[in-house]
């Protein structure tokens, strides 16, 4: 079988639909932007890093791969808005370990107003035991003025085995323990065990069409955060795709005045490198 990894290079016609003000955590993959349900604004970061055709490793090529996304709009008159974001993500494989380093930026403000200002980091580390079963480890940073956790990091190891790995489907589950550090809007800190679970689906309708569906469940003494992330990518030539996009985020343990659930529904054009 032959895969190819998918990077988001640029998004265009993004619409972002927030039910509520859930706010991220460390836990979530580096592309989840949240907005109210009032915005509607271009957006790269909530396809940053979703990967269609693998899972760890397998079918990843040798060397150095990599993206960088922009986005920018600014407007004056009635209303003085600014939205910014970037984007980058850069990998490197071996034959038999995987590195991957992500970075995602996005500033906002209304009337001279910020409403969002979030930067997030991460690196993954896999490596390949055999054509099912991999090893991961993974840490994430996130820095969010307006989030209900303002600084997030959580570092974590474990497990994935892939239950279906043929050209019609692939189906991964991964799970393993790891370690939060947090601090939230009201100025407390957090140091905590965690655990997490995750799946990681996709399902090739024909030639050209891909469904995928990632669920995220991430446990810690504070809060369990819920993520899951459903799309159809359509192939428009060998390296652009067209992608619609829903991401679910819920939380148990939102901060007071918080809500607990967050719908994000996005449109982006995909690049492949491969």
């Amino acid at each position: 079988m032959q895969t190819r990894n998918i990077f988001v290079v640029a998004a265009v016609a993004a619409l972002t639909a927030a039910s509520a003000q859930a706010q991220t955590s460390a836990f979530v993959n580096q592309d989840t932007i949240s907005d109210t349900i009032d915005d509607l604004r271009d957006d790269v970061a909530d396809d940053l890093k979703r990967d269609v055709d693998a899972f760890g490793n397998e079918g990843r090529p040798l060397g150095f791969t990599g993206s960088l996304a922009a986005r920018a709009n600014i407007a004056s008159g009635n209303s003085d808005t600014k939205d910014v974001g970037l984007g980058a993500n850069f990998g490197y494989f071996d034959g038999l370990n995987g590195h991957e380093f992500a970075l995602s930026y996005a500033y906002s403000e209304d009337s001279d107003a910020a409403e969002t200002n979030r930067l997030m980091l991460g690196y993954d580390y896999t490596r390949e035991l055999n054509s099912s079963v991999y090893a991961y480890g993974k840490i994430s940073y996130i820095d969010d003025k307006f989030g209900s956790y303002t600084k997030d990091t959580f570092a974590g190891v474990g497990l994935g085995y892939r239950v279906f790995n043929d050209p019609a489907m692939q189906w991964s589950i991964a799970a393993g323990p790891g370690f939060r550090w947090a601090e939230d809007d009201n100025g407390d800190s957090y140091d905590e065990f965690a655990a997490s679970i995750s799946s990681d689906y996709l399902y090739r309708i024909n030639a050209t069409t891909l469904f995928t569906n990632d669920t995220d469940v991430i446990w810690s003494d504070t809060d369990t955060y819920v993520s899951n992330d459903m799309a159809i990518s359509v192939a428009m030539t060998d390296t652009l795709s067209l992608r619609g996009s829903i991401l679910t985020q819920y939380h148990t343990d939102p901060l007071e005045g918080k809500k607990s659930t967050d719908n994000t529904y996005g449109l982006a054009i995909v690049y492949s490198i491969h």
